[in-house]
Parts: structure tokens; C-alpha cells; sequence
């Protein structure tokens, strides 16, 4: 028997990670095996993947000995980081730079880094059409992706840079529908009449084996996927379907979305602004059917609620 080639799956009991070792895992006479690269070993998921045949390894992102370790001997990787765990895009750009030069001492074949536009070359600093945050981002969480993918490319790395988009995911949680003083349930998001690219978050790890497959073909191109392309109207009628009742879509302005107060309003709302001030750029680089070509099991929206509508949390209505 033909010895697999070694994926080191970077967040590998994460959203993302999880996807791609899940599908590699899944595909029992594939070429590959998942290497499974976690800081908890002894985690539960870290057990599921090792009971499922994945090599489970510890490495930290901001270690980057521990991550040459990690890559040692492997074929490719999977290389992703989470802002959102630090809300730090100058620790991003440090783990994405140790990520690649990692990648490089490995002489890995083949890397996929899960990468989102540096916003800034469509709205620079000094552009007023939206607030520059922290002194020199415009949307910091995708920002520090897009600029960290020059390290791979200077260093050499035969890399597929995979743009990813917005979760279907985050409905079930931040972004779910909210009852407003009127008791109707609804999204409020400042996209407009435009539409918004999404994609269940397990899809993104499977697009990403798809990518694997096709072996060399496509290193050192940007692949840009999404699972449908939908207006905030859309959205609102398919969760209205899946929570058995109406809900509406407000759009908001970009400005009053960052003043919500949360945190990360100020990003994600500049996000948004992105999304809309550039939509047909954003759009047309997340090519629904290339996605499906890389994975055909893609699910459209209502594909996705029909499996996680009871992951929505419906707030109850308020006594009068």
C-alpha cells in the first residue's frame, strides 16, 4: 500500500482546521493523512481526531520552533489564525510570519493559507469613506491576513492563498435574530440592497481538501469560494423558515452598526462597509461554482438551516 502523504492541520479542533481534518479523515482511501497541530493534546476534540486516525501534535502559533517540529516530515499544511482569540492583527502577522517560515524550514510541498483581503488597497489610510482603526488598519481582522501573505510568497512557500467569507455559522450565535422593542424579530447588518457571500464553516475545510487533490495546479493562486450569494431580504425569509417565525432584515448604516458597542463593532462594521462598498469585486473572487467543483457537497443557505436551525437561539418575547 501506497504510504499517505502527511497534512499538518493547523487548527485542527478549530472551525476551520476541523473542517479539512474531519473531510481528509472521512475519505478513507484518499491520498492523505491529517496530522492533527494543537496546543491541547488532551482535549476532547483532540481525542475524537485521534480515535478517527489523525497523528495529533502539539505546537503553538507563537512558537516557531515548535511549529518546524510540527511540519517536520509532513507533505503540506493547512495554516490558519484566529484573530478573534486576541484581537491582535500585529500577534496575527507574527504567527502568519512563523507559520511561513516554518513552512519553508519544512520544504512543504504544498501549503494552503486561509487569507482575507488587505482592505487597505481599496481604501487607504487616508481615506475618510470609513474610519482607520488603531492608527493604521481599516478592517484590522482582515487586514493582517492579507498583508501576512507576502511572507509566503518571500519566503518561497508553494502556496494556495484561500479567501475565505462570512460564517453561515455566525447565525447561530452573534449575528442570530434579536427582538426589538416592536417584539418582531430581525438581522440589522449595513449591507443595503447588496449581497453577501457566505459559507457554512465545515465547507471551508472541505474546499480545502478539494484544493489538496488537485495536487500543484493551484499553488500560488488566490481561490476565492463561498456557498451562495445572498441579500439581507434572502437571509431574513430563510430564517424566518427555519425559527417558525418572521424575520425581518433591517439594513443599517455602516456608522450606526459600529456604534453598537460590542466588542469589535468598530471592525466588523468597517468590514460590512467593505462588503458593500465593493461588492461586485468581493463577489465575483467567491465563485459559488468553483467552490462546488472543489467540493460537492457545498450546502447553499437553506441547506445550512435546514441541519443547524436548532442551533438558533430565538429570544423569548418580553412580557408586557
Amino acid at each position: 500500500m501506497e504510504k499517505k502523504q502527511v497534512i499538518a492541520v493547523i487548527g485542527a479542533t478549530g472551525a476551520q482546521g476541523g473542517g479539512l481534518a474531519r473531510a481528509i479523515l472521512k475519505d478513507t482511501a484518499g491520498p492523505f493523512a491529517v496530522r492533527a497541530v494543537t496546543r491541547n493534546s488532551a482535549s476532547e476534540r483532540a481525542k475524537a481526531l485521534a480515535a478517527s486516525g489523525a497523528e495529533i501534535v502539539t505546537a503553538e502559533l507563537d512558537d516557531e520552533k515548535s511549529l518546524e517540529g510540527a511540519f517536520a516530515g509532513a507533505y503540506g499544511a493547512f495554516c490558519v489564525t484566529n484573530f478573534w482569540e486576541h484581537s491582535s492583527p500585529e500577534r496575527e502577522l507574527a504567527q502568519a510570519g512563523n507559520l511561513a517560515r516554518a513552512a519553508k524550514a519544512a520544504n512543504l510541498q504544498h501549503v494552503i493559507w486561509s487569507t482575507l483581503e488587505d482592505t487597505r488597497k481599496w481604501v487607504p489610510l487616508d481615506d475618510d469613506r470609513m474610519p482607520t482603526l488603531r492608527g493604521k488598519y481599516k478592517v484590522p481582522h482582515f487586514d493582517a491576513k492579507g498583508e501576512a501573505d507576502a511572507f509566503f510568497r518571500e519566503a518561497g512557500v508553494p502556496t494556495t492563498f484561500l479567501l475565505t467569507t462570512f460564517y453561515w455559522d455566525n447565525f447561530a450565535s452573534s449575528a442570530g435574530p434579536q427582538r426589538g422593542a416592536d417584539g418582531k424579530l430581525a438581522i440589522a447588518l449595513p449591507m443595503g440592497d447588496r449581497k453577501l457571500a457566505g459559507i457554512a464553516v465545515e465547507d471551508i475545510g472541505k474546499c480545502a481538501y478539494g484544493i489538496l487533490k488537485q495536487g500543484g495546479e493551484l499553488i500560488g493562486k488566490p481561490v476565492g469560494i463561498a456557498g451562495e450569494h445572498l441579500s439581507g431580504e434572502e437571509i431574513a425569509v430563510g430564517l424566518s423558515k427555519a425559527v417558525g417565525e418572521e424575520v425581518q432584515y433591517r439594513p443599517v448604516p455602516a456608522d450606526v452598526y459600529r456604534s453598537f458597542g460590542f466588542p469589535g463593532a468598530d471592525d466588523l462594521g468597517n468590514m460590512f462597509q467593505f462588503y458593500h462598498d465593493f461588492s461586485d469585486y468581493f463577489l465575483s473572487v467567491r465563485d459559488v461554482n468553483f467552490a462546488r467543483k472543489l467540493n460537492p457537497e457545498l450546502l447553499s443557505f437553506d441547506d445550512w438551516l435546514a441541519r443547524n436551525a436548532g442551533r438558533i437561539r430565538v429570544p423569548c418575547p418580553t412580557p408586557r
